[in-house]
């Protein structure tokens, strides 16, 4: 499903046999490139570009990783994932409650907590974690 265009290209989320982390796609026949987003934060980061010889400049990348971040393409990002998948891909993770943070599995801080369920609230625009040892959720505001 289309999230947005930039310089013509289209940024989407493929809706078949998706996995995570949550990503969009975006690319040109001669090129595709992956960039992840989050539930918990606001950045997004480039996954991989393939085939690697055909990458586009550091400059192109930018640019399309810049218009994915735009709040307005961001948030639609997250209201199809969630809408198409019904996962944020956090669940079995860890939540740092000291850092405010996803660390991983193995991450054995004293202050983690394993991420027991997660869901997107799309109306109030937050992401909310059960943790493990918690009887209240965590919410996080987007």
């Amino acid at each position: 499903m289309k999230v947005c265009t930039h310089k013509g290209m289209v940024i989407a989320i493929l809706t078949r046999n998706e996995h995570c982390p949550p990503h969009v796609h975006v690319g040109t026949d001669k090129w595709e490139a992956r960039f992840e987003f989050s539930y918990w934060h606001n950045g997004v980061s480039l996954w991989d570009v393939v085939p690697e010889q055909n990458q586009p400049t550091v400059a192109v990348l930018e640019s399309l990783r810049q218009s994915l971040k735009k709040p307005s393409h961001l948030r639609r990002a997250r209201e199809i994932w969630w809408n198409s998948l019904q996962t944020v891909c956090l669940v079995n993770q860890r939540w740092d409650t000291g850092a405010d943070e996803v660390v991983s599995p193995k991450d054995q801080r004293p202050s983690a907590c394993v991420i027991e369920a997660a869901r997107f609230d799309a109306q109030a625009y937050k992401t909310i974690l059960q943790l493990a040892g918690h009887a209240s959720s965590l919410e996080i505001e987007l």
